[in-house]
């Protein structure tokens, strides 16, 4: 029993341990007097592991469903595109906007007439699984670029999490889109808690 509980405990100590900022260009200072941001979402050139690119990802992913059950491919290639928009994005902003106090900071996808744009560029999925008595986190790359909304070329900051980790409902996320959403929430606070430190202090 004893066992158990520490394996559990290493589990998710794992998936929460603090993410650390590769810090690529600028100085996270500039960013202090910035309250809000108009939020950009990209996923181009996104590396799968273990695959040459998404397109062979998802040729893979869909054959061997469709051998199962026809429409079962389609079905699958729809919902990997469509949980950006209705799992990751949300879980992202919701995660990012909760860390901070009204009027302090905030991220919204609808704020095109903001002054900077928060561009987060998806570089990495892994998507994890669980069948039952095995599982292991999805997983992300993620680069954070902050940039003059009217002048993209006027870049005050970017900087890189490797291998954030998603961790939810206690070990049942069977469903791939949550387990990858999950990682978007760890990323938002992570980098929420890299600017209170490092930007607004």
């Amino acid at each position: 029993m004893k066992k158990i509980v520490l394996l559990a405990f290493l589990f998710i100590a794992g998936a929460t341990q603090a993410q650390k900022m590769k810090d690529i260009d600028g100085n996270p200072k500039d960013l202090k007097e910035i309250k809000e941001y108009n939020l950009e979402f990209n996923y181009s050139n996104l590396e799968i592991p273990k695959y040459d690119s998404e397109e062979d990802f998802l040729a893979d992913k869909m054959k061997k469903r469709e051998e199962k059950e026809a429409g079962l491919g389609e079905k699958f290639k729809a919902s990997w595109f469509s949980d950006r928009e209705e799992f990751y994005e949300p879980k992202f902003i919701e995660s990012f906007n909760k860390r901070f106090d009204e009027g302090e900071l905030s991220v919204s996808s609808e704020n095109a007439e903001a002054e900077y744009t928060m561009k987060v560029h998806t570089n990495k999925i892994y998507a994890g699984y669980n069948v039952g008595i095995v599982r292991k986190n999805a997983e992300i790359d993620v680069t954070f670029t902050i940039y003059e909304t009217s002048n993209p070329g006027n870049v005050l900051f970017s900087g890189k999490f490797y291998d954030v980790q998603g961790y939810g409902a206690m070990g049942n996320d069977y469903n791939s889109g949550y387990r990858i959403s999950e990682c978007y929430a760890k990323a938002a606070k992570s980098f929420a808690a890299y600017l209170k430190k490092k930007a607004l202090k």
